[in-house]
């Protein structure tokens, strides 16, 4: 059973047997199908079935021309976000055992690689054979899936303050721009950006709690690539229901290191009340829909 499907509501379903029926409801009563020939007598299959507002589960399979029976090879739950999430230029890549695919994008904003876990996969391979890789308009709307999280009181700011930090991220990104292609200056300029960041950091360490000074945070968590720990402000909170199992669901909009998507994780599953302003700090699993 995948793990993440508790991050839709369905944390409840404590057999096997039980979610192996439910497996089997999904696929034969699904709400969205796509389907794509390999080769002449096998083709990929895509069987989704939603289960509230942006949920559901997504099953990956073959189906051979004779019989028409589907074979499962593997399935995960989706969360569909809202907005567009980052512009920068995408990879994709085969799992090595999995008709699915992750991407890799490198943001400016966060100045690292992000993984993602893609949840449009037959759309893709269609592009790709198109050629539709090579549009200038390809986005990515991120959305994450949390099993738990806790709400943080945010950090006092003043006018002034964010007014400066938004003037220093826009030097930072024109200085990664420049770094990325071999600019010594802007490369060293980061540096010692850096080691001034640390020494700060350092020395206010020792007498303020380390989330009054970090206001957000985006990082890798775990063995799992495309998973991360973040903190990151609620801009927008909203709940919706998963129809099968009667749980509620926040679907809280964050901004983490100027990065903004959408988390899903279940009301009763997180510590603290959600407000405007005030932070979540969870660990997801970080999906992306890519935009041709």
């Amino acid at each position: 059973m995948h793990k993440y499907l508790n991050a839709i509501g369905f944390h409840d379903i404590a057999s096997e047997r039980e979610w192996y029926q439910i497996l089997l409801e999904s696929e034969k009563n699904f709400s969205g199908y796509d389907r794509i020939a390999l080769d002449e007598h096998t083709d990929l299959c895509e069987l989704r079935r939603e289960y509230g507002n942006g949920i559901g589960i997504s099953s990956y399979g073959f189906i051979d021309e004779n019989d028409e029976a589907f074979r499962r090879e593997c399935y995960f739950p989706y969360f569909s976000g809202s907005g567009v999430s980052s512009y920068a230029d995408i990879a994709v890549e085969q799992k090595t055992f999995s008709p699915t695919y992750v991407g890799v994008c490198e943001d400016v904003k966060l100045g690292c690689s992000i993984i993602f876990h893609i949840q449009n996969g037959m759309e893709y391979i269609k592009e790709a054979t198109l050629g539709g890789l090579n549009k200038s308009s390809i986005s990515v709307t991120f959305s994450g899936l949390a099993l738990s999280g806790k709400i943080l009181l945010p950090v006092t700011k003043d006018t002034g303050a964010a007014d400066k930090r938004a003037e220093e991220l826009r030097n930072r990104m024109m200085l990664m721009s420049a770094a990325k292609e071999g600019n010594p200056d802007a490369i060293e300029s980061l540096t010692l950006d850096d080691i001034d960041t640390y020494a700060a950091v350092s020395k206010r360490i020792r007498g303020e709690d380390i989330y009054s000074i970090v206001d957000t945070h985006f990082m890798p968590s775990g063995l799992e690539c495309d998973q991360y720990a973040i903190l990151g402000e609620i801009l927008n909170i909203d709940t919706i229901e998963n129809l099968l199992t009667g749980k509620e669901l926040y679907v809280l909009t964050v901004e983490t290191n100027e990065l903004q998507f959408d988390v899903c994780v279940p009301v009763e599953k997180v510590i603290g009340e959600p407000a405007v302003g005030r932070r979540l700090k969870a660990q997801i699993w970080l999906q992306g829909h890519i935009n041709f």
